[in-house]
């Protein structure tokens, strides 16, 4: 069985909420684990709208301290205080943002019921934040006007699925299947040879997924990022106001799609739309017109991360 990889947007402006959109925030669902990558003005209003179980959530991860990416943080934090949480969370974000919450919490007399760590980021490179058994976590650089990450998730090869109908032709030692489900071959004490392409479904391309939050149009992204299933990558401007996409350190729908084409991505998702725009369908056709597997990002919607080889069949 596959475990779900999904991303789920619960707000694509930049930085006036305005036209039915909110601020930039999302939840990523890794099987059982719940990640929510930045947290904008109204993210726990969004989960709610959205039947997002936010007490799943047992990490954070804040790309830059502009205020419409993490403005909402504090209510979500309040909020487990006040419902008892007890479960360990962990932030992480860059410095200064522990200060933030430090005193906000002193200021306001809170005594939290969970245990809160703070893992400060670093715009220095590719850096694992989280080793999970299942997923590894990295964050890296963006060019933006503050020091701003973006993250990577990617996926770990799991156990091996064995064929049932290999398994039930002959009595196969526990020891065997042990190790065929580690993706290993196995030779008994009795000599006997089990070959794990005989007795193992094969295993499905490893899923990752690249957020690329606040950014002016940066090429070198590609020494970091590589052939990712899906990118979200910032599209705050179209073509016609590329000139203020410089200014702002920010990028356009196509400047999107053209790091979609460079870095090898299998699928794009717009973002942090500026507030000039109404109509976004124009902003698509650009970035079409470089990457066609590109999609405009639409809040409350989910976004299944399916292995490259299973990507059109489902």
């Amino acid at each position: 069985m596959i475990p779900d990889f999904e991303v789920t947007i619960l707000g694509n402006t930049s930085s006036i909420p305005v036209h039915g959109r909110n601020h930039t925030a999302q939840v990523i669902r890794f099987g059982q684990e719940c990640l929510l990558i930045d947290c904008g003005e109204g993210t726990q209003i969004q989960m709610r709208r959205y039947k997002i179980k936010s007490s799943r959530i047992t990490h954070i991860f804040i790309s830059h301290l502009h205020g419409d990416h993490y403005l909402g943080l504090m209510g979500v934090l309040s909020s487990y205080n006040l419902s008892k949480r007890t479960k360990p969370l962990t932030i992480f974000g860059p410095k200064g943002l522990d200060e933030i919450i430090t005193t906000q919490f002193r200021w306001s007399n809170t005594k939290l019921t969970y245990p809160l760590a703070f893992v400060e980021t670093k715009a220095d490179g590719l850096n694992r934040l989280l080793d999970h058994p299942r997923f590894i976590v990295s964050s890296f650089p963006l060019t933006h006007r503050l020091p701003t990450t973006g993250f990577l998730i990617q996926e770990k090869k799991g156990l091996r699925n064995l064929i049932k109908e290999k398994l039930a032709e002959r009595k196969i030692p526990l020891a065997a299947i042990q190790s065929l489900r580690r993706g290993e071959s196995f030779t008994g004490k009795d000599g006997t040879y089990y070959d794990l392409v005989d007795y193992a479904h094969p295993y499905h391309s490893l899923r990752s997924y690249a957020f690329c939050s606040d950014t002016r149009y940066e090429p070198a992204l590609a020494q970091y990022l590589h052939q990712p299933t899906l990118l979200y990558h910032e599209s705050t401007f179209m073509e016609s106001d590329t000139a203020r996409a410089e200014v702002t350190f920010h990028s356009t729908a196509r400047q999107a799609a053209e790091i979609a084409n460079l870095i090898g991505a299998k699928s794009l998702i717009l973002g942090h739309f500026s507030s000039r725009y109404v109509d976004l369908a124009p902003m698509l056709l650009e970035a079409k017109s470089v990457f066609l597997e590109a999609k405009l990002s639409e809040e409350g919607v989910t976004y299944p991360i399916f292995p490259k080889d299973e990507r059109h069949s489902k």
